[in-house]
């Protein structure tokens, strides 16, 4: 006889046809822990911290000795052996005795009969997997840390192999075997996607319809009432195509990325969630707020409703160590958040402007893996995708420093997943009552903390003088903050007694006024702020004081260089000897910071500095950097931008085009911080100047970055009456709109700029407004009047010389020229905008007229010549680093293969491009790289990828992608002798073709 332990479901031992009796809740528990790690060896340490996470009391080791022997005892009737060896225990059986490894067995089997083209074999190894199961995981086993992970990570994959299982189902033909499941499923995770896609398409595929709209409606319900959000692009793609009776499009949706990570629609690699780990270093010499710790912890043990969220407030006065204390714990807790932990300072209570809640979803946003250009622009469509991209994810979110309940309430996920810890001065009060949010009041450290802390800070010299440590507990007004500084403070007077110390800070008149003020705490961090800055050599005090004006978030040793009018090593000694005294922090490699308080009382403090001069510095050290950066990146276009003066003080060796991104990369939110505070503070040049000079490098996709610094640079030139400064600040915010699709908005603004240009006679500005307009145009398939603004583009560009605005425009016009059947005027075109560029050393420009040129070349059958013109054109791109470029190109090198007659080489072109178009967030690319898939598959499968490349161009407005789409989907269908379909897709092109002024391809059909 064989035994066989089960744990998915309620935990059982069987022996024969006999249940074993496994003994008390913690026995149960520990009998998990070795099963999960069977023939693995098991600390009695680590099985107390699982059976009591908290407070593990007098006896837990020996208890646990005890649970082992009585297991021991159970299991050694069924033939299993229960050793101990060096203290460690193994539960020694074979995997195939616990059904956890059967179903790992099964599942795997699975994904690789899928690997193999084996749909049948999968299909069955899968259902064999996902039948094993009959309950939750460790059902009714009390559970700590390591088993709550378990839980998660093998809840999940079941939730895979059955989705696995009816995907392959459906595409075999056989919905009735799945409609149950996946019924039990969307109910059982109704925030889940691919569930409700699966249960819409087995009730269609099954032959009802009616339910599988139905059930499209209750997916739209849920996504309101629990997120506030409405059905994703997925979804209502899924429910368009049934609404059409459409089963080709139905079924290629079922190969649509969805939660589960499953394939794209072309076999596209797999991208997995990204689990951000953002939590900032764990605080050194933590000590005290045990029962906070406590309290936190508990609230994670509580039970959920599905649509809770888990929120702790922690409030208190400045100081008082509320973002310690959210860290450290956040570092305790790390590990039972298998997708991840968040982190953001929201600077709630700084000298300048807080983050906005719309700034801080962009960066959650981007690090949860959302394309920037994906990133929606109003703060209530951020906060929608965010609860989205959380929604059944086990995250842990730390909101510090957070100004109100207002400022804090885009940032909460949607659902119970989720825990929240804020801190803030405030008590949050609506917090509380609205949101359901755990209130935690920290108060001061008690004195024994204190003197704590500052034992571990100083060392052995709290000891030795216990008096005059409490007399300096006090003095901080036991505040870590304060107890840190004056500790640093103590270790760097190594030979100066504590209790002259301690008489040294009291018996200074000005400092006992401030600690007489009512017992106002914050009195008290001044006063050992003070204490301690007065201790700074002259030129680092005078560093500090000027930090404080820097207006971004933390600065480098070149931006302090500036301030401070020093050479760089100077300035770097000072950051070092400020860091040393806790006066500031580092941020990053060569960066600093300084908490809110100091920042405060450093900027105080420098009153009696030269503000306005160290400003100006900063302001143009800048400028000068920025400058010489875009210089090395965009060189052609030099004589569009301002020119800017050399500086005195130090700048960065920007020694080649990598070197300049880096720099521009790292100081993007200090240049956007200091443009919004130079446009409102008396500085509106520098904010007129800095997007004239960063518009290149804004347009790459910097949507978000842009979109502020041009609407800084659009109010400080309608302060001042620039209207010319006002006319590029609003091409720029239309280059942002367009880059997010707001292609309406983006032709408005475009239009205003055009007008403003117009008025102050600025012709290579109405000229650059033009051709945003053309692109615009272009993108939208209005190709007359595309080409009619690149041609008067051109004509403006010729008229001031402008070279590069001449080869660009000649670029534009060509692509236009080639859209509209053109094909020799737009050759000649793209050779003269070639050799233009050759001539004026742009790189980018000679790849992007390469590439269209062999687009021409493969259009008027010249095959070869059209691969050799792509060849060329992806080494540049690949030599500028330039990944959208490159996945054009091999999209195009895909299109010229098959026309070759070569598939398979252009098959792998087009799902290499399909790839770089998905990572970089490029929506219209993935459909002409779909496109292009169709074009080289076999009928059968090219039906699938027409289907997919019609959804997307659909929802990115692409009229051509469209067209191709249709004419493809017509092609397919009649190959495969459904002529009904065939003839209702060749009239949907034929309009297109026609709308679009481009009748031989219409005759084509």
């Amino acid at each position: 006889m064989d035994v066989s332990f089960r744990v998915l479901g309620p935990l059982e031992v069987h022996y024969g046809d006999s249940r074993l009796e496994i003994g008390t809740p913690k026995q149960r528990t520990v009998l998990a822990m070795l099963l999960l790690h069977a023939n693995q060896a098991v600390t009695p340490a680590r099985l107390v911290n699982e059976l009591w996470p908290e407070h593990a009391p007098n006896s837990a080791h020996a208890n646990v000795t005890t649970y082992l022997s009585r297991l021991r005892r159970v299991l050694a009737g069924a033939g299993c052996r229960l050793e101990r060896s060096d203290s460690r225990y193994v539960l020694t059986t074979r995997a195939e005795t616990i059904d956890l490894h059967r179903f790992a067995a099964e599942a795997a089997a699975g994904d690789a009969a899928s690997a193999a083209a084996d749909p049948a074999a999968a299909a069955e190894r899968w259902g064999r997997a996902a039948a094993m199961w009959h309950g939750e995981i460790f059902e009714g086993v009390p559970t700590g840390p390591t088993l709550d992970i378990a839980r998660t990570e093998w809840t999940e994959r079941r939730t895979t192999v059955l989705e696995q299982y009816a995907r392959a189902q459906l595409r075999l033909g056989n919905p009735a075997v799945v409609v149950a499941d996946l019924r039990r499923h969307a109910g059982a995770e109704p925030l889940r996607e691919s569930g409700w896609l699966l249960l819409m398409a087995a009730l269609y595929l099954e032959g009802n319809p009616a339910a599988a709209l139905r059930a499209y409606e209750d997916a739209r319900s849920v996504l309101a009432e629990q997120l506030g959000v409405g059905p994703t692009a997925h979804l209502r793609r899924m429910r368009d195509a049934i609404g059409i009776d459409d089963r080709v499009r139905v079924l290629a949706q079922l190969d649509s990325d969805t939660d589960n990570g499953a394939a794209g629609a072309a076999g596209a690699p797999v991208v997995p969630r990204r689990k951000p780990a953002q939590l900032p270093a764990d605080v050194s010499a933590f000590t005290g707020r045990t029962a906070q710790l406590h309290q936190l912890t508990s609230l994670l043990r509580r039970p959920q409703g599905r649509s809770t969220v888990v929120v702790s407030a922690i409030s208190g006065t400045p100081g008082v160590g509320k973002t310690a204390l959210a860290v450290h714990w956040a570092h305790q807790v790390a590990e039972r958040f298998p997708d991840g932990q968040l982190y953001v300072n929201l600077r709630g209570y700084d000298p300048d402007e807080p983050m906005t809640a719309a700034d801080a979803l962009a960066r959650f946003l981007a690090v949860l893996g959302v394309a920037d250009s994906d990133i929606p622009v109003e703060t209530d469509e951020r906060a929608a995708r965010y609860r989205t991209e959380t929604a059944g994810r086990r995250m842990l979110i730390v909101l510090d420093n957070v100004l109100s309940e207002d400022h804090v309430r885009p940032l909460l996920p949607g659902t119970g997943s989720c825990a929240v810890v804020v801190t803030s001065r405030d008590r949050l009060a609506g917090l509380v009552a609205r949101d359901g949010a755990t209130r935690l009041d920290l108060d001061l450290l008690p004195e024994a903390d204190a003197v704590a802390l500052l034992r571990q800070l100083i060392g052995v010299r709290v000891d030795a003088e216990p008096e005059a440590a409490g007399a300096l507990a006090s003095l901080c007004a036991r505040l870590p903050l304060a107890l840190r500084v004056a500790a640093e403070l103590a270790v760097s007077r190594a030979t100066t007694s504590l209790a002259q110390l301690v008489a040294e800070l009291g018996n200074r008149d000005h400092l006992l006024d401030r600690l007489d003020a009512g017992g106002d705490p914050h009195a008290a961090v001044a006063a050992v702020f003070s204490w301690s800055y007065r201790h700074l050599p002259a030129d680092v005090a005078r560093v500090f004081r000027l930090f404080g004006l820097h207006p971004g978030r933390d600065a480098d040793a070149y931006a302090v260089a500036a301030l401070a009018d020093t050479d760089l090593d100077a300035a770097r000694r000072a950051l070092d000897l400020l860091a040393r005294a806790h006066l500031v922090h580092p941020t990053g490699a060569d960066r600093f910071g300084m908490h809110d308080l100091l920042w405060a009382y450093a900027k105080d403090e420098a009153a009696t500095d030269d503000r306005r001069a160290a400003l100006g510095r900063l302001f143009d050290y800048y400028l000068a950097t920025a400058a010489t950066a875009i210089d090395l990146l965009y060189p052609a276009e030099a004589h569009r931008r301002p020119r800017v003066p050399a500086v005195t003080t130090p700048v960065p060796d920007l020694g080649d085009p990598a070197a300049a991104r880096r720099w521009l990369d790292a100081e993007r939110a200090c240049l956007r911080a200091t443009a919004g505070y130079a446009a409102t503070d008396g500085w509106p040049t520098f904010s007129i100047r800095l997007p004239a000079l960063l518009f290149r490098y804004l347009a790459g996709g910097l949507h978000d970055d842009g979109l502020a610094i041009f609407r800084h640079g659009r109010h400080a030139a309608r302060q001042v009456g620039d209207r010319a400064g006002e006319a590029n600040a609003i091409n720029g915010i239309g280059s942002a709109y367009a880059q997010v699709g707001r292609h309406a908005a983006a032709a408005e603004q475009f239009n205003r700029a055009l007008r403003l240009f117009g008025e102050v006679g600025d012709r290579t500005g109405e000229a650059r407004a033009r051709t945003n307009l053309g692109l615009t145009d272009e993108r939208l398939g209005r190709y007359a009047s595309a080409a009619d603004q690149h041609e008067r583009a051109l004509a403006n560009f010729r008229h001031v010389g402008d070279r590069t605005g001449e080869a660009r425009a000649l670029t534009n016009l060509g692509i236009v020229e080639q859209r509209l059947g053109r094909h020799a005027a737009a050759g000649d075109h793209l050779r003269q905008a070639y050799d233009l560029f050759s001539l004026l050393g742009d790189r980018t420009g000679e790849a992007s007229a390469l590439d269209k040129l062999g687009t021409v070349d493969a259009e008027l059958g010249r095959y070869e010549p059209a691969v050799d013109h792509h060849q060329r054109s992806l080494a540049l791109y690949r030599q500028l680093g330039n990944r959208r470029g490159e996945a054009g190109v091999l999209d195009n090198l895909g299109i010229a293969h098959c026309l070759l007659g070569r598939l398979e080489e252009a098959a792998a072109f087009h799902l290499r491009a399909l790839a770089l178009f998905r990572e970089i967030g490029d929506r219209d690319g993935e459909a002409w790289a779909l496109n292009g898939l169709g074009a080289a598959s076999e009928p059968a499968h090219a039906a699938h990828h027409y289907a997919a490349a019609l959804t997307v161009a659909a929802e990115t407005g692409v009229r051509d992608q469209q067209a191709r789409a249709h004419a493809g989907l017509a092609t397919a269908y009649r190959a495969t002798g459904d002529l009904g379909r065939a003839r209702e897709h060749e009239a949907y092109a034929s309009a297109l073709y026609t709308d679009l002024g481009r009748p031989a391809l219409k005759a084509l059909l």
